[in-house]
């Protein structure tokens, strides 16, 4: 081999490990995040059957549904909140989302009815607020995975999952990827009937936690009622298995399609809503609340949260004045009452009960937020000492 023809080989060598350290790096930029979720899990079961538990059901399809991904769409990143039998809390798998910054998160779930009825069924949620007790006692069970948790109290905010009060906080909540959501609902609906031949029981809104904290298009599936012997055979077929993932996957592609999310583009299309044009009145102010002492904590009285920043005299306010917002995982979170004392705060609350039946307290430092339970303590050991 003669010295030319080794220049050129290494050229191309040169050239090739150049090539090699861009192309992946534009391949990364361009993915499809997808966040598959599955139900429940470890110590905790979710619905339990005559012949299983809910959670080895939700986890066979989440698996089934990403491989078929993985396998016919080379531009889409899954990433799974579980692959195995262990518990994921609420917060962590919302977390797991946000962090992968998802373009999509989809919760694989199995439904259970009283013992006494018979259901059967596929349907498809949405966050929002429960438009009947049916609704809201499917958020209830689904969101009762919380009490599994150390101190659920402090890590929700004072959410109660089994208190119909703790869902009001729905009621302020427009999520900004609503129409998103919706639509891929319904498109797994239509694929359950079309290719499932499921009796399709429809697409609604409910207050799930899990939705809640995804900043995102996301969606809770139920499979079927894992009550109703019937069914329960059946999602514990591998045929049935198939079938409802392969439902879910071919509603991916169409949403996917539809959004129009392709290599071939230079960017990652946003899932963002488009930035809206300014009002005439004035919305509610963004506060940072400064102490005297910067190391000192302030406790504000947290009354809703929304998707997009409100106007002042929003009838949501109820009139209330001095209300400020903080903004956090994608939502804007309004407060009032601020103080550094606490009791003070605390009196605030008493005093909007029945105004805002939903509040709590937050606690802030340096003006981000802390954990309120740790500041509680910090204030009452100071107030000891005085």
């Amino acid at each position: 081999m003669n010295i030319g023809r080794l220049y050129i080989l290494y050229i191309v060598a040169c050239l090739g490990a150049l090539f090699a350290s861009i192309y992946p790096q534009r391949v990364s930029a361009q993915e499809f995040v997808l966040v598959i979720d599955a139900g429940h899990g470890g110590h905790d079961p979710g619905a339990v059957g005559k012949i299983s538990k809910e959670k080895d059901i939700n986890l066979k399809v989440a698996m089934k549904v990403g491989k078929l991904i993985e396998e016919h769409c080379k531009d889409v990143k899954v990433v799974y909140t579980r692959k195995r039998d262990v518990f994921v809390t609420l917060n962590r798998r919302a977390q797991i989302a946000n962090d992968a910054k998802a373009d999509l998160f989809i919760s694989i779930h199995t439904n259970a009815v009283a013992k006494n009825k018979t259901v059967k069924g596929t349907s498809t949620w949405t966050l929002g607020l429960a438009k009947s007790d049916d609704n809201l006692e499917v958020a209830k069970r689904e969101n009762s995975v919380i009490l599994y948790e150390d101190d659920y109290q402090t890590h929700y905010e004072g959410f109660n999952p089994n208190s119909a009060e703790s869902y009001i906080i729905f009621e302020f909540m427009q999520d900004q990827y609503m129409s998103q959501s919706v639509r891929l609902a319904s498109l797994v609906q239509s694929q359950f009937k079309q290719t499932g031949k499921r009796i399709d029981r429809g697409v609604h809104q409910a207050g799930f936690l899990v939705l809640k904290a995804s900043a995102m298009p996301s969606i809770l599936v139920e499979l079927g009622f894992i009550s109703t012997p019937e069914e329960e055979r059946y999602l514990n077929t591998e045929n049935g298995v198939n079938t409802l993932a392969k439902s879910i996957y071919q509603a991916f592609l169409t949403y996917k399609n539809e959004q129009k999310v392709t290599l071939s583009n230079n960017t990652k299309p946003s899932t963002k809503p488009a930035k809206q044009p300014d009002t005439a009145s004035k919305p509610a102010k963004q506060e940072k609340v400064e102490a005297n002492n910067p190391s000192e904590t302030v406790f504000k009285l947290q009354i809703f949260s929304t998707s997009k920043p409100i106007d002042k005299n929003d009838k949501r306010l109820k009139g209330l004045k001095n209300v400020s917002y903080y903004q956090e995982g994608g939502l804007y979170k309004y407060t009032c009452g601020e103080s550094t004392n606490y009791d003070e705060v605390v009196r605030t609350k008493q005093k909007l009960a029945q105004q805002f039946k939903g509040s709590f307290i937050v606690a802030f430092k340096n003006g981000k937020k802390t954990d309120v339970k740790a500041a509680i303590e910090q204030f009452n050991k100071k107030k000891k000492k005085r």
